[in-house]
């Protein structure tokens, strides 16, 4: 989909959305293709502070540069995007995984890292310190299931399209403090 078709997909879903500086074509196509797409992954940020987050999400930092995602879910319900395109936000991860999201059924463990992620999902960074403590408001959950479902409808992709970068990824934990298997409910209600 073009980066207006992903912009009018959120907003389409009830989402409040800001557009952050040239993020149609802020990406990192010249690192590798981007594509063929086939899901979405939820991540969290380990910062605090919209701004901050938002900004570091959109230009990275010393060996990641941005974009880290192609929207960032702040912890009051806003999708700020910051780039469209390849994006430094999956890495690395398991192909079994990657079969399973193109087939929507259940995922295996991921136990590889074999798969350029950064080439097929879609990514969402959400502001989170990531520690099971710092809390995840009903607003940024929502705008979670929200985005996830917008992407999904606009594929014509089931809620089995949508992991956590711990399921795409050995050793990584994000999202921590919800579980993607209650995520995947929300965004099947919100598909139905």
């Amino acid at each position: 989909m073009s980066a207006s078709a992903f912009l009018n997909a959120l907003k389409a879903e009830g989402l409040r959305v800001v557009e952050v500086g040239d993020w149609r074509d802020h990406n990192r196509n010249h690192k590798g293709p981007w594509g063929p797409v086939h899901g979405v992954m939820i991540h969290h940020t380990v910062t605090r502070g919209s701004a901050r987050t938002v900004e570091l999400c959109r230009t990275g930092y010393a060996g990641l540069p941005g974009p880290l995602c192609h929207g960032v879910i702040t912890k009051d319900g806003r999708v700020h995007l910051v780039g469209y395109g390849r994006a430094n936000h999956a890495g690395l991860g398991d192909d079994d995984v990657l079969r399973a999201v193109i087939a929507e059924r259940s995922l295996p463990a991921d136990n590889e890292q074999n798969t350029d992620g950064n080439r097929h999902f879609y990514g969402f960074e959400c502001e989170n310190l990531g520690d099971g403590d710092d809390p995840w408001p009903a607003a940024q959950l929502e705008a979670i299931e929200r985005a996830a479902a917008a992407v999904c409808r606009r594929h014509g992709w089931n809620e089995r399209s949508v992991i956590g970068h711990l399921e795409w990824q050995p050793g990584k934990v994000d999202p921590r403090g919800f579980t993607m298997a209650s995520m995947r409910t929300r965004i099947r209600d919100r598909l139905k």
